[in-house]
């Protein structure tokens, strides 16, 4: 019987100052090469970016490609190195769950996935450790969702000459769509949209790219993450999808709520402004990456059934806020426009 890494991560979020300079915080983060595709704002020219050379793929990184007998598929690819060696079956389903949402995000139903397993020692304990774990991930997070998985199971390679190397668990996971009529992209539409989110909010930060470039701090434990909360807010995901209420969906991903809202922000040129959870330190309500979160977007003549539905669902939602033309504002604070990201004087 392998024996768990027993290694203990001792950061918790008091230990850092509750206010902060949120601004000095976005803006240090848009130099993380983490979150390099919406580091547009780095470019220092007196040019105005051009935002379809940045971001012109409506899809976010989803490949889209027809089979042979005219089915519409979807794949994309993920991959993750966060304490593999600590927790790696609570790690991979964490993948594999960030993988599901965001096909179903695009109205795609995920069907299938494949897994390669980098910089593994099969023959040392430790690698035999991550690739056992690492396996009864895949294999769960698989059973819960439905999904099939390669027969391999994992694939390994090694590479032993070039000293230390972190482990990283690549999947790919390929989707099927149902209706092609009923995709829905990550980016906001149209101004005066009104933007909810769906899962629950958390004071946590852990392994995110805040806590790790902002603050550097590396070791930290797993963002919060349930896995059959996720299979519950998938499944009203797919029911919204199918509604046609939703004008876009995204999860909350890399980099946290701001920018996944940036993400959705950048193919049309269009800003949000929003209200935090007063509950919720800001800094983890903007940039925590806990798990089990949506953002979506509502056209305003949509809303009312929206809400309905989402209460008679009986899962927790709350309005963020709206779309706007360009400008990005927080609890009342101009952020400047998402086409050059100024700070408003």
């Amino acid at each position: 019987m392998l024996e768990q890494n027993d290694e203990i991560m001792e950061f918790t979020i008091d230990q850092l100052p509750e206010e902060q300079d949120i601004q000095d915080i976005v803006f240090n983060l848009m130099a993380d090469p983490n979150l390099a595709a919406i580091n547009y704002f780095n470019d220092f020219s007196e040019d105005s970016m051009d935002l379809s050379a940045i971001s012109n793929d409506d899809n976010d990184e989803t490949g889209m490609f027809c089979s042979e007998s005219g089915q519409m598929m979807a794949i994309s690819t993920h991959a993750l190195h966060h304490h593999l060696e600590i927790d790696p079956k609570k790690a991979t389903e964490i993948l594999v769950s960030r993988a599901v949402r965001k096909m179903i995000c695009f109205g795609a139903v995920p069907e299938a996935i494949s897994s390669f397993l980098y910089h593994i020692n099969i023959a040392d304990p430790n690698g035999q450790f991550v690739a056992a774990g690492a396996k009864q991930g895949l294999e769960n997070a698989c059973n819960k969702y439905n999904i099939k998985l390669t027969d391999r199971k994992i694939r390994f390679d090694s590479f032993s000459g070039q000293g230390p190397v972190i482990p990283t668990i690549i999947i790919s996971i390929m989707a099927s769509v149902p209706d092609k009529d009923k995709l829905i992209t990550h980016s906001f539409k149209k101004k005066g949209n009104n933007i909810f989110m769906i899962g629950k909010t958390y004071d946590d930060i852990n392994s995110s790219e805040y806590l790790e470039f902002y603050h550097e701090i590396t070791e930290s434990a797993l963002p919060v993450f349930d896995i059959d909360t996720e299979v519950i807010l998938d499944s009203v995901m797919k029911r919204l999808v199918q509604s046609g209420m939703l004008s876009s969906a995204s999860p909350v991903s890399k980099g946290g709520l701001f920018f996944s809202m940036l993400r959705a922000g950048m193919p049309s040129g269009l800003g949000f402004d929003i209200t935090s959870d007063a509950e919720i330190r800001k800094d983890a309500f903007l940039f925590g990456e806990a798990m089990g979160r949506f953002i979506v977007a509502v056209d305003p003549k949509n809303v009312d059934d929206f809400v309905d539905l989402m209460s008679s669902l009986k899962v927790p939602f709350f309005a963020l806020g709206h779309v706007t033309k360009g400008e990005i504002r927080i609890d009342d604070e101009s952020f400047g426009f998402i086409d050059k990201m100024t700070s408003a004087n």
